[in-house]
């Protein structure tokens, strides 16, 4: 099996809980005793998807045709996962607990959202490194003051109050499993201009215990976003299984087509993740998207580059020294008027601490 045809392979997978038509295609697959079982469990670690992997073919009642070597390490490493993924959830919720009791409403992102709300078969299934969460602009500076005080701490920078990028620099605990990023922005600029906490706050889903978090189709922008503009998946042509996979479930339970909708000037580089999920995944009915033009190159391209990796290597290259000459211009600007920024740039181009 190559990159590919692994990557395919996985994807399906990660849908049998849902779609008949692939659980019959990874059956018979499974049935024929021609899987590459290396390239498999590589390709899934790397795309984080590993755990998921596995409780999608438990629950099918198909681990019976894996290697019973696989089938152990699989298990074990889903319940090292379970462990975390309980302890982050239990960490989110004191972190949920301090700041409402100071009058402040996390809103929590991504992965611990998503174990937060159950969206997965088995909580299990995500893995998740970081818990993020958003705050108002307000809120931004007296949280972070607040976890400093419950004994969560950072290595000082002189940049620490720049509001660089998206979030607070990572804050960790001693005696806490996962570190936290305090988020100002979701998305990079300039796309943050119309996705934001100001367009979010008043659509957030109430679970129990007070805890927030975004609403389906804010969520399924985010998750669009998250890879497409600050992994920059819309440029290097890449695919990640674990956004895709979040995607599909929460697929499930909107209309894809007519959340994308709502933000008509990044409607091509949203719509273009919807078609890519829905190519992966086999074509599968809950993942609506215009089949354009545009849309139709973007899914030859990044097809292309998967048949042929040192291109794609190369494409990522290209996007990777454009952009970070780009943030470099970007950093000499802000120089202009941050003491801080010039004493940082200063410190760089001397080697200096």
């Amino acid at each position: 099996m190559n990159y590919k045809e692994t990557l395919y392979f996985v994807a399906k997978c990660l849908t049998i809980s849902h779609e008949k038509k692939n659980l019959d295609i990874v059956s018979e697959l499974l049935k024929s005793e021609t899987i590459d079982w290396d390239a498999v469990v590589k390709l899934s670690t790397g795309h984080f998807v590993y755990p998921a992997l596995y409780c999608n073919l438990k629950r099918a009642g198909l681990l019976k045709y894996l290697p019973s070597e696989l089938i152990g390490h699989m298990e074990y490493i889903t319940e090292l996962n379970r462990d975390r993924n309980l302890d982050i959830i239990q960490q989110a919720k004191e972190i949920n607990d301090l700041l409402i009791s100071n009058q402040i409403t996390p809103i929590f992102l991504k992965g611990t959202a998503n174990l937060l709300q159950g969206l997965y078969g088995d909580i299990a299934e995500r893995m998740v490194g970081d818990i993020d969460l958003i705050v108002s602009d307000n809120d931004y500076e007296p949280a972070i003051n607040l976890l400093k005080q419950k004994g969560y701490t950072h290595k000082p920078h002189l940049l620490d109050d720049e509001k660089l990028g998206k979030h607070y620099p990572r804050m960790t605990h001693q005696n806490k499993i996962a570190a936290v990023e305090i988020h100002f922005r979701m998305i990079k600029e300039p796309y943050d201009r119309c996705f934001n906490y100001s367009t979010i706050k008043d659509r957030i889903l109430g679970l129990k215990y007070e805890i927030s978090i975004l609403s389906y189709d804010h969520q399924l922008l985010h998750t669009i976003f998250n890879k497409q503009t600050n992994d920059l998946g819309y440029w290097h042509k890449t695919i990640s299984l674990r956004n895709c996979y979040d995607l599909f479930l929460v697929s499930k339970k909107i209309n894809t087509l007519e959340a994308i909708n709502s933000l008509g000037k990044y409607v091509n580089i949203l719509n273009s993740f919807l078609a890519s999920c829905h190519h992966v995944f086999n074509d599968i009915s809950s993942i609506k998207f215009v089949n354009n033009k545009k849309t139709k190159n973007y899914l030859n391209h990044q097809i292309g580059l998967l048949e042929s990796p040192k291109k794609l290597k190369w494409n990522i290259k290209k996007w990777d020294f454009y952009f970070t000459n780009k943030n470099r211009l970007k950093k000499l600007k802000r120089a202009l008027v941050s003491k801080n920024m010039r004493t940082h740039l200063y410190n760089k181009i001397f080697g200096l601490k």
